[in-house]
């Protein structure tokens, strides 16, 4: 463990905090659950439990008032239980919603509150102005000449007043570089703390941002020159706070043990959910010790070398080692049964008796052991929760910055057989499939397709195994989240099946009136995806998407730009003049001799200009007829888009079709189509994916034209 440092203050030797805060938004832990933490903590090596849970109202919200006394019972026993684990628990009071810090009766209701809990037992304790608004009240503002000077000089008449506890935690309003002004080395508010607040006192920080995905050793040396002491961190790398639909149990990383000897100490505020943070509260304490392993430079063996987790990965300290040591450990608590009626084997030969002479319980004496028959159904048996699902469970839901090496790798074939779908399909793609695919690019689709699938099973036996472990109050903390991902891959499944021809189109993946589980609700979901750049922070994103695009309302001056798209577009089809290509009614539309009907153009643009654009014409009857062509009978409409080669991201050409057809509907199409040259595979994908445009059999057409459409 990290070595004791002594305090500059008093010439006392403390120790290095290690452990939890729970100061997360959200239900509460229990009391049995906190006493149980204690338990691993003293288990593990950790030293200290932060009382600071933001829906207990008399921790923020009713911060003046004093505890019941069933309230006090409650917490004297916490106190108790900590105690008796060697954790120091400290407990933290958030007045900063409503104090008014020059009123003496405000200070004196904060002592009188933290007086009540040093009656409790409790010795260490925590002022928070986190998550406030940082204008002060008419009176502050004529007391004190700044909201820093403000918190301090509360927060030292406190300490004091408490006697100088050898743990007493401040948590600034500016708790992370990014909140600081202008920088943290010129911040006014943190140099007002550092040169002003007692040095008994430590103070917390979350590192560069709120939740920081790494925390190098320059910038905690940074922060420490300004306050003046080294920083506690408050580490928000497992909290979840923030999304319920998110949860975290990669490894403790990002961190190198070297920061240890700069800190006070370490407290991970984990996932709301209190059982899946075994795994964060595992790998810290592992990161905790690692840096003690270095004796005459000598390393821990056990947590280090041979490891390839990341380029100049940390000598001291293996985040795939450490996760691995988590889940072994995790492992045998999800096959502890933790209540009466928990899932058993189902098998007969487990009900058998062995060497002893007592009988085995039977809920219904009397009543036959049930044995199928060679015809019947074999008995459901719950095939038992192994490592590796833990792991993929671990990879599944990871860490805020990025996936597991398996999602990743799910990802990385997904978005692959997805581009290369021209690879495979059904006969009516064949005439395009034909010129473009050979058949090594088939066999390797194939071949890639079944390695996902095989992927895809893999999620659903880590499902079933988790959903019949006997520890059923770990399962019930997971359980929103692995249905969540089991749906998930069970559409991408389905998809890729449908791809290869393996199974007709489905149902989930393909209709307009999917069932609720078929796609990601909730009206937050809705209002994210009308916001520009919607799912730019996916932690997979191919290729990068930088620009800012714009969709308007096509005008006549915009025909000079749109004939030079489509001519460009031709010559890179055809690498060779427009003219020996097919002639296509929609030619008439991009080339200016025709006019797309009233209200049915877009334009797309980027900072550079015109990039895009798609238009309409309602009845396409008349422009059919001067080129010889017979229109599909359910699709009178034609539409034709295209984009400059440097729009790389699909999702404004996604909206942009999308809002055409909309105007279309509305100007009473019932269907429509588009043609595309057989050589022009960028368009046909393009189409393709959108999943409601299907290829036509269209008699009497240029064999090398390709007609697709879709209803209204």
């Amino acid at each position: 463990m990290p070595k004791p440092s002594a305090s500059k203050a008093t010439g006392k030797t403390r120790r290095f905090i290690s452990g939890v805060v729970e100061g997360f938004y959200g239900r509460p832990w229990t009391m049995e659950q906190r006493t149980e933490l204690f338990q691993r903590e003293k288990k593990w090596g950790l030293n200290t439990y932060l009382y600071a849970p933001k829906d207990d109202y008399k921790h923020r919200m009713y911060w003046r008032d004093l505890y019941s006394p069933e309230e006090a019972e409650k917490l004297v026993a916490l106190i108790t239980a900590a105690k008796k684990n060697g954790v120091d628990f400290i407990y933290a009071i958030s007045p900063g919603l409503d104090i008014t810090f020059s009123n003496p009766k405000e200070v004196a209701t904060l002592k009188r509150k933290l007086d009540q809990v040093s009656g409790f037992g409790c010795s260490s304790f925590s002022l928070l102005f986190d998550d406030i608004e940082t204008e002060m009240c008419p009176a502050d503002k004529q007391a004190f000449s700044s909201f820093a000077h403000a918190q301090v000089a509360v927060t030292n008449e406190v300490f004091t007043h408490l006697g100088q506890p050898d743990t007493f935690l401040f948590c600034p309003t500016d708790y992370c570089a990014a909140f600081c002004t202008p920088n943290v080395s010129q911040s006014a508010y943190l140099h007002t703390v550092g040169e002003n607040l007692l040095p008994g006192i430590d103070v917390l920080w979350t590192g560069p941002k709120v939740v920081s995905h790494h925390i190098t050793v320059e910038s905690i040396v940074e922060v420490s020159s300004v306050l003046k002491r080294a920083p506690v961190i408050w580490d928000n790398i497992h909290a979840n706070d923030y999304d319920p639909q998110r949860i975290f149990m990669g490894p403790y990383k990002d961190r190198p043990t070297d920061l240890i000897p700069k800190l006070r100490g370490v407290l991970t505020n984990p996932n709301c959910e209190y059982h899946p943070n075994f795994v964060a509260i595992h790998t810290l304490a592992t990161w905790c010790r690692s840096e003690g392993g270095r004796v005459g430079g000598q390393r821990d063996v056990e947590m280090t070398g041979g490891d390839d987790d990341e380029a100049g990965s940390d000598p001291c300290y293996s985040p795939k080692r450490a996760l691995t040591l988590a889940l072994t450990d995790w492992l045998q608590e999800f096959l502890s049964t933790d209540q009466p009626g928990g899932p058993r084997p189902l098998n007969p030969t487990h009900l058998k008796k062995e060497s002893s002479d007592e009988e085995p319980m039977q809920t219904d004496v009397g009543d036959p052991v049930y044995v199928p028959s060679s015809g019947d159904n074999p008995l459901f048996t719950a095939e038992p929760l192994t490592l590796d699902d833990l792991q993929l469970l671990s990879e599944l839901f990871y860490l805020p910055y990025e996936h597991g090496s398996t999602a990743r790798t799910m990802l990385t074939e997904l978005d692959w057989l997805k581009a290369h779908r021209e690879a495979v399909g059904d006969a009516e793609t064949e005439m395009v499939r034909s010129v473009c695919v050979g058949t090594e690019m088939t066999a390797e689709w194939r071949s890639r397709a079944k390695c996902f699938d095989v992927m895809c099973v893999a999620v659903f036996t880590m499902f079933n195994r988790l959903s019949n472990a006997p520890n059923r109050s770990i399962l019930y903390d997971l359980y929103n989240y692995i249905c969540d991902i089991k749906s998930g891959v069970t559409l991408a499944r389905a998809y890729v099946k449908q791809l290869g021809g393996q199974s007709r189109p489905s149902a989930q993946v393909m209709t307009d009136d999917p069932e609720p589980w078929g796609f990601r609700g909730g009206l937050s979901g809705e209002f994210q995806r009308m916001l520009p750049c919607h799912g730019n922070r996916d932690l997979f994103r191919h290729p990068p998407m930088t620009s800012v695009y714009s969709i308007r309302p096509f005008c006549p001056e915009d025909k000079t730009e749109i004939q030079k798209i489509h001519m460009e577009m031709q010559r890179g089809e055809a690498k060779a003049p427009a003219a020996a290509g097919p002639v296509l009614i929609s030619d008439g539309l991009a080339g200016g001799q025709l006019s797309p009907s009233p209200n049915c153009g877009l334009v797309l643009e980027d900072e550079r200009g015109v990039c895009g654009y798609a238009l309409g014409l309602t009845d396409a009857t008349a422009a059919a007829l001067n080129n010889q062509r017979t229109l599909p009978g359910d699709f009178p409409s034609l539409v034709t888009m295209q984009l400059h080669p440097r729009v790389t991201d699909p999702a404004p050409a996604r909206r942009m079709i999308g809002s055409l057809l909309s105007l279309m509907k509305t100007s009473g199409s019932r269907g429509v189509f588009c043609e595309l040259r057989q050589g022009d595979r960028r368009m046909f994908d393009f189409y393709s994916k959108l999943g409601s445009f299907t290829t036509l059999k269209m008699a009497g057409w240029p064999q090398d034209v390709v007609a697709m459409g879709t209803s209204l």
